[in-house]
């Protein structure tokens, strides 16, 4: 092989490898997506507003950012749990608008490899309108809390129970009305998007 034919291998091979570091990169958002990472953004949907409400939190809904063919995808709890490309995640949400957040201490692979493997025990679980600690059914921040709890034993976010939240709001007793009617379980055990997101184990890694 001559000089000049192993320059323009070598050069082929270096502009591939630098590439390959931006592939998983959603469009323009600047941000590198890993197994584990969190995703929060204001929902469009009709319990929205009572989320928020209740928690005085503008994040309605997230999810867990896992892999499928090499390619990110947030794994949420929806009308049932399941896979949605990252893009057509963030595109869902108000105005396009999110916050990514990551554990503090960073994960091995053998950690990442058990959270993705843990989080297929919940595929196509249908979505909990009842906000109840089951595994049936899985509601978005409850999926992502038993999956880091149940793959490496952490506790992101702390546990509350409903009567905490301030339900005194005309859409909040509303949303309570409509799925529990007049036998609402204040003493459920419920995990929010918001706890989620105020965790200190946690830091933010990307937002728009």
């Amino acid at each position: 092989m001559t000089r000049t034919r192993l320059a323009i291998l070598l050069t082929t091979l270096a502009i591939m490898t630098v590439a390959s570091l931006f592939i998983f990169l959603p469009k323009s958002y600047g941000y590198q997506p890993q197994i584990g990472d969190i995703i929060f953004h204001t929902s469009r949907s009709s319990q929205s507003q009572a989320i928020q409400l209740a928690t005085h939190s503008p994040y309605s809904h997230m999810g867990i950012i896992l892999f499928r063919n090499n390619k990110p995808y947030v794994y949420e709890a929806s009308k049932r749990v399941q896979y949605t490309s990252l893009d057509e995640w963030i595109e869902r949400g108000v105005n396009g608008k999110y916050v990514i957040k990551r554990i503090t201490r960073p994960l091995t692979t053998d950690q990442q490899h058990l959270i993705q493997k843990t989080a297929q025990t919940y595929i196509n679980a249908p979505y909990d309108l009842s906000f109840s600690w089951s595994d049936e059914k899985q509601y978005c921040s409850e999926l992502v809390w038993k999956i880091y709890f149940n793959a490496l034993g952490i506790k992101i976010g702390n546990l509350q129970k409903l009567q905490e939240f301030d339900l005194t709001s005309s859409a909040v007793k509303k949303k309570l009305a409509e799925r529990y009617g007049s036998s609402i379980p204040m003493g459920e055990t419920v995990i929010s998007p918001d706890a989620i997101f105020d965790s200190p184990l946690l830091m933010t890694v990307g937002k728009k």
